[in-house]
């Protein structure tokens, strides 16, 4: 246990994909995928080279037994390995955060639009998630507001 009460060390955790993973369970997934896959394949190819006239027709069979293998991996690891992440419900969330992230998003696709542009279904929503207060509010600065700030 290090001293921040986490028995999980720091170094071993990845970034990959957007997504964490402990890398020896990533190792372990990965011998495991390719394990139960080439598995799949070399099982289904012995078993229907002799079952199959075409050659090329069995191959084909074994390929799709190696994809179902794959799957049957991922089901395995999604048993044996939990998810790394750790999920925070609740708090407060800095304001000046959601701001930033509402400004980058007027960056990226321009003006976002009005609220009274929306579907009810879409109000009702942002209203569950507690975000419409956050989008009705939000004022886009200008360009010279934003260079005024910016010296």
């Amino acid at each position: 246990m290090n001293p921040n009460g986490t028995t999980q060390a720091r170094w071993r955790l990845v970034e990959i994909w957007g997504d964490t993973a402990d890398l020896r369970h990533l190792a372990g997934a990965i011998a495991i995928g390719i394990a139960v896959s080439l598995a799949g394949f070399l099982l289904a190819n012995r078993l229907l080279a002799g079952a199959v006239r075409s050659s090329e027709l069995a191959r084909a069979y074994a390929m799709l037994a190696g994809l179902a293998g794959c799957v049957i991996a991922g089901l395995i690891c999604a048993l044996l390995f939990a998810p790394k992440r750790e999920v925070v419900e609740g708090g407060a969330a800095d304001p000046r955060w959601r701001e930033e992230v509402l400004a980058e998003l007027a960056g990226e696709h321009g003006d976002l639009g009005a609220m009274s542009d929306l579907p009810p279904a879409a109000l009702r929503e942002l209203q569950e998630l507690g975000l419409h207060d956050l989008f009705a509010n939000h004022r886009p600065r200008t360009r010279a507001a934003a260079e005024g700030a910016a010296s």
